[in-house]
């Protein structure tokens, strides 16, 4: 079932995002007024090394008033590649030059109101580049154990969608390609188990 737009129009725009409301019908039936934000595409890397870490900067946003650790991410301008500015925007806002990159994963952070797209790449060394090690966005740039994630996250260090995401895709492709399910176990709180469900994070403390 799918929402019918009939037409938007943009009640403000500038280089960096465009304000609209649609016209729209719910697959219900019901026809409204949608606000959405339309913005340009961004690309980022999550960068590792050769021991078991993960390349994060530590940031402040003004808008939530929130601190945590964050993959390097910047938009994407119009004829570029996004692999290209997922390398760039890790060697300005970390002072480190990974290395190849591949693609890992794309992400629509908030597609309730903006189609903001998210294309994420993967580099498995990086090199010093001579840049400052606290970059003017960053207030911290550090390798961070992959170990040490987990609890971050559950401590809110990382707060960050697309960053969260793409932190626990990474520790999933780390998993070596022959993991086999846990061992059926009772969960901690009852209800039913399925032993041949696909596993989840938390099954794995070996990861941690």
């Amino acid at each position: 079932m799918r929402w019918q737009v009939h037409s938007e129009t943009s009640l403000y725009r500038d280089p960096w995002l465009d304000v609209r409301v649609a016209d729209v019908e719910s697959p219900d039936g019901r026809r409204l007024g949608h606000r959405l934000v339309r913005t340009e595409p961004a690309a980022g890397a999550v960068v590792t090394d050769g021991h078991d870490r993960v390349l994060l900067i530590w940031r402040h946003r003004f808008i939530t008033d929130s601190s945590g650790w964050e993959i390097p991410l910047g938009p994407v301008v119009e004829g570029e590649m996004p692999g290209d500015v997922a390398a760039r925007q890790v060697e300005e806002e970390t002072g480190w030059r990974p290395g190849p990159l591949r693609p890992l994963l794309s992400i629509q952070p908030g597609n309730r109101f903006c189609d903001s797209l998210h294309h994420i790449y993967r580099a498995e060394s990086a090199t010093r580049a001579g840049l400052p090690a606290a970059p003017r966005e960053a207030g911290r740039v550090e390798w961070v154990r992959l170990s040490s994630l987990r609890r971050l996250i559950g401590d809110g260090e990382i707060v960050c969608a697309t960053s969260l995401s793409s932190l626990l895709y990474l520790l999933v492709d780390c998993l070596p390609d022959d993991v086999s399910p846990p061992k059926a176990r009772e969960p901690a709180s009852g209800g039913d188990y399925d032993p041949g469900r696909r596993f989840l994070l938390p099954d794995l403390p070996e990861l941690f």
